[in-house]
């Protein structure tokens, strides 16, 4: 009995629950639904408010865009009305210009057309006045040929004789004017064509003056004096100052140098260490070294012997180097050295002969290639550095003097200088000095003298300075002073076309007119 009690109480309680939760939901529908029907009214009216809103921006837009419609409107027409006044403005005023340039072409053509009968007129006058002339002149000449007792054509050739004579003159003075324009821009032409010829013949002259042939032994001294690695070869050029060329030519290497000094020293020094057969870099510098020495020592022995053969005394021990040097220098062939011992020898015997002291003239003579010696190390002419090295070392005015005058590059004041002048030129251009076979140069001398002569008014011509300078003597009373420069034009032009020769010739033309007359 009681759990049947249990049971019916949880029935009860079961029963009375699910009639709660049944009566819980349906209030619960019932006040969402009346919570939806509340809200769907406030959402239609909502959704009225804004259609209305809607409807009224609509038609306050629609009144706005009609209102800017309106306005652009009147804006268009505003602007074509004002662009159709600027347009008929514009074309008023084009019209306004042709009919300007209408008026002015008329008044042009008006202006023209009277311009065309004065011309007319002017032309009928001129030919009145042309027809006058022409009868006052034939009446002129008429009056003339019975004054002058000429006739027409003997008057014309004895004016054009006057004329030509007054030619001659003016083609002399423009002559003498295109020869110095000429010089000007032939100097300039003239070291563009000297560089270039330079450029192409700088192998030829180099192959003769500034290169030494050392013989080998054998073909097998070349590898050894090249060394492992080149090591021997780079210290021979080092300490030398001069490039060895080792090239196909068999059992022979060259040493190329402009400076002959240095030179000698590596030719010295590179047969020392082929007899020797030694070769390492220290060998060659001990050797490179001695040669050195022995070089240095022949030079001062050179100077010595040449300062001893001319009886000079106290010339400065740097100058005697100097003097020894030049024996490793030579100018076209001719050694300076041997060269200076007979320009001293001559300026000595010249000086002797017009009873100066050939002491002071030897001197100058020994001295004047003096910088020769250092052109390879010092910027300037031989003359220029020569000069200077003479009063460093204090030689006297008159041996400085003689120096810088020796080639002309300024004007001899003393007879010492006008001597080395004409000792230099004749120790260089004797025959045999340099290069040049003594028959050619006594043909080129005299066919130098027979072209001269060839010319009218030519008294007499001498070849001189080694065929470098002719010398005309001028017949006064055949040739003018005017005609002298066309003359040696011509002579130059002459010489250009018929002979070959080196440098330059200078046509160095003397007209002299002489009166002598007697008191008693």
């Amino acid at each position: 009995m009681g759990q049947i009690a249990v049971w019916l109480c949880i029935v009860i309680a079961f029963l009375a629950a699910a009639v709660a939760g049944g009566a819980a939901f349906f209030l619960g529908v019932n006040y969402r639904k009346n919570q939806a029907e509340a809200a769907i009214g406030s959402a239609e009216q909502e959704a009225k408010r804004i259609v209305g809103d809607a409807i009224k921006a609509a038609e306050a837009r629609k009144k706005e865009i009609v209102l800017e419609g309106k306005d652009e409107v009147h804006r268009l027409r505003n602007e074509s009305e004002k662009e159709l006044a600027d347009r008929r403005k514009e074309i008023q005023h084009q019209e306004r210009r042709v009919l300007q340039k209408e008026e002015s072409l008329e008044r042009k053509l008006e202006s023209v057309e009277r311009k065309e009968d004065q011309a007319d007129q002017k032309n009928k006058k001129a030919e009145e006045r042309l027809r006058e002339a022409e009868s006052v002149k034939k009446s002129q000449f008429d009056m003339l040929e019975k004054i002058s007792s000429f006739s027409q054509e003997q008057a014309k050739e004895y004016l054009l004789k006057n004329l030509e004579h007054e030619l001659v003159h003016e083609k002399a003075v423009k002559i003498r004017e295109y020869e110095q324009q000429m010089k000007e821009e032939g100097d300039k032409a003239a070291r563009e064509i000297l560089a270039l010829a330079i450029q192409r013949c700088a192998a030829d002259q180099v192959s003769e003056a500034a290169i030494s042939v050392v013989p080998l032994p054998n073909d097998e001294m070349k590898g050894r004096i090249i060394g492992r690695e080149g090591r021997n070869i780079r210290a021979i050029e080092t300490l030398t100052g001069v490039d060895l060329i080792i090239d196909d030519t068999p059992e022979a290497i060259t040493l190329s140098s402009f400076e002959p000094v240095r030179r000698e020293v590596a030719r010295i020094a590179l047969e020392k260490l082929i007899s020797d057969g030694r070769i390492h870099p220290t060998r060659i510098e001990e050797t490179v070294e001695k040669a050195r020495r022995e070089v240095e020592n022949t030079i001062k022995s050179e100077g010595e012997r040449a300062v001893l053969e001319v009886g000079v005394n106290g010339v400065h021990h740097e100058l005697v180097k100097l003097l020894g040097r030049l024996r490793y220098r030579t100018s076209y062939g001719q050694n300076v050295l041997n060269h200076s011992l007979e320009v001293a020898f001559l300026s000595g015997m010249i000086a002797s002969e017009l009873g100066l002291n050939p002491t002071v003239a030897k001197r100058a003579g020994l001295l004047h290639d003096i910088g020769k010696a250092l052109d390879h190390e010092v910027e300037g002419s031989h003359v220029q550095i020569g000069v200077e090295a003479a009063r460093k070392y204090r030689e006297s005015e008159a041996v400085v003097h003689a120096i810088a005058a020796h080639h002309g590059d300024v004007e001899a004041k003393t007879i010492i200088a006008c001597i080395v002048q004409a000792a230099d030129a004749i120790s260089a251009a004797r025959p045999g000095a340099r290069r040049e076979n003594l028959e050619n140069y006594i043909k080129r001398l005299e066919k130098l003298e027979e072209l001269a002569s060839s010319f009218e008014g030519v008294d007499s011509c001498y070849a001189i300075q080694a065929g470098r300078e002719v010398r005309i003597m001028i017949r006064p009373e055949v040739v003018s002073d005017e005609q002298m420069t066309l003359l040696a034009r011509e002579i130059c032009q002459k010489i250009e076309a018929e002979l070959d020769y080196p440098g330059q010739i200078k046509v160095n033309m003397i007209r002299e007119s002489r009166a002598v007359d007697y008191a008693k």
